[in-house]
């Protein structure tokens, strides 16, 4: 018996310097008993959501892209607003945007979601909660009615908006497992304050929210669960940051001038999905591992589709060690440095992307890996497969094309190329949704 204490608390241990070692900037000044135990459950989780084979996913979502577009060989996108009827333009959105009944079944949204993430439920099983209440005052106890008081209830939850609001987080918003946050049919804006944080929580959705002109924020006690408050250091004034949490879904979002990074995947983080959202006015735009010295992001497995890169964008498109990244048919408008980057040897499959290159000849390249000398990076997986390339843009390709891998030829669906992006993309971003309408 005493062994087997033992054995506990040296993991605890452990995995206490683990955590807090790697990652100076998590926002956790002080790991007590509670979360020392939610990081080893949390690595529990992740560990149980790591899918060794991973080119099954990435053939599953391939696949359900084909089978959108069976009877259709068009490609085109208008630039112009659209005004015309309901139209889905890929897998995610055809599982649910164009039944003008949506608001009353707003959980079927649940279902909908591919690759990595695909297992993510989010608040399906609990109640609605609608949030009334736009402030945030109250951070040991938060005021019900408020994003805040919904997001650290311990029983899952879809939560709403009653209408139309700029939220100001005063500090950073600490959200739990098992919860939605569904803005559709409101206009709702986090921004000018602190963000998101998922901090070793499982299963949470967020979809539809506008999030932009984040700030670092001061910290001090704030409440990351029910039964708990932290006392937290300043935040980095990320957009959404994911701290050693997995099965999270990132869905029709809006992200501009974050102080930090838009989307930041560390510490262990895995079963993600990032989709049909649009991009602007950024430098560093997504970040998935947390160093190059920390082994526990090789788990790290991202699905980022249907995405629009767009204007202002500087780099990180995204930025990712360790782990397997599958970027598929996003739209590359925009950059000032570069797309795609890395170091300590991720694997990165991009398929049916579109890349148009900058102005600047020295910034065409669409890969980054200044942060290893090539006799290294030549072995790392980094593959281009059906993207479009424009305006002299060029994917410098590593590791071995023909290497062999667990799956029949009946999975082996390519994704639809680059000259499909426009469309897919076309909805990219929170929508504007009404009750009563079609999305």
């Amino acid at each position: 018996m005493m062994a087997g204490c033992g054995f506990k608390v040296l993991m605890v241990l452990l995995l206490s310097m683990a955590v807090v070692m790697p990652t100076l900037r998590a926002g956790i000044a002080e790991y007590d008993d509670f979360l020392l135990k939610k990081a080893v459950a949390a690595e529990q989780v992740a560990q149980e959501a790591y899918n060794p084979d991973p080119m099954n996913v990435t053939n599953h979502l391939n696949l359900q892209v084909h089978l959108a577009f069976e009877g259709s060989n068009s490609t085109r996108r208008g630039l112009a607003k659209y005004k015309g009827p309901c139209l889905a333009t890929n897998p995610i959105d055809r599982c649910w945007r164009c039944n003008k009944k949506w608001a009353k079944n707003r959980k079927k949204l649940a279902s909908c979601v591919l690759g990595f993430g695909r297992k993510t439920t989010g608040g399906k099983r609990g109640r609605y909660y609608k949030v009334t209440d736009p402030s945030d005052t109250e951070f040991v106890n938060p005021k019900p009615g408020t994003l805040r008081h919904a997001c650290i209830q311990k029983r899952p939850l879809w939560i709403t908006f009653g209408r139309s609001m700029i939220i100001k987080l005063s500090k950073e918003l600490l959200i739990s497992s098992h919860k939605t946050i569904d803005a559709r049919g409101a206009n709702v804006h986090i921004a000018y304050g602190a963000g998101l944080s998922i901090q070793f929580s499982r299963n949470v959705i967020i979809h539809g929210l506008h999030i932009h002109h984040i700030v670092a924020a001061n910290g001090g006690m704030i409440r990351d669960a029910y039964n708990h408050v932290g006392l937290r250091t300043v935040s980095d004034g990320d957009g959404i940051s994911i701290f050693g949490s997995s099965n999270i879904w990132l869905d029709h979002l809006s992200m501009s001038n974050c102080q930090d990074g838009l989307i930041d995947a560390i510490q262990g983080s895995t079963a993600i999905t990032v989709s049909n959202s649009h991009f602007t006015h950024h430098n560093d735009v997504m970040l998935f591992g947390a160093s190059d010295s920390y082994q526990g992001d090789s788990i790290m497995q991202v699905t980022v589709a249907f995405n629009h890169f767009g204007k202002g964008l500087v780099q990180r498109m995204p930025r990712c060690r360790w782990g397997f990244f599958h970027v598929v048919n996003n739209d590359y408008t925009h950059w000032l440095m570069y797309a795609i980057g890395g170091s300590q040897h991720p694997t990165i499959i991009s398929q049916g992307n579109r890349f148009i290159a900058p102005p600047n000849p020295a910034a065409r390249q669409i890969t980054n890996r200044n942060y290893a000398p090539e006799s290294v990076w030549k072995t790392w997986t980094w593959r281009s497969e059906g993207d479009l390339l424009m305006n002299g843009a060029y994917f410098v390709q590593s590791g071995s094309p023909s290497k062999r891998r667990p799956y029949s030829r009946l999975d082996m669906i390519k994704a639809k190329p680059g000259t499909y992006v426009r469309r897919l993309t076309r909805f990219a971003g929170s929508l504007n949704c009404y009750e009563g309408r079609p999305c």
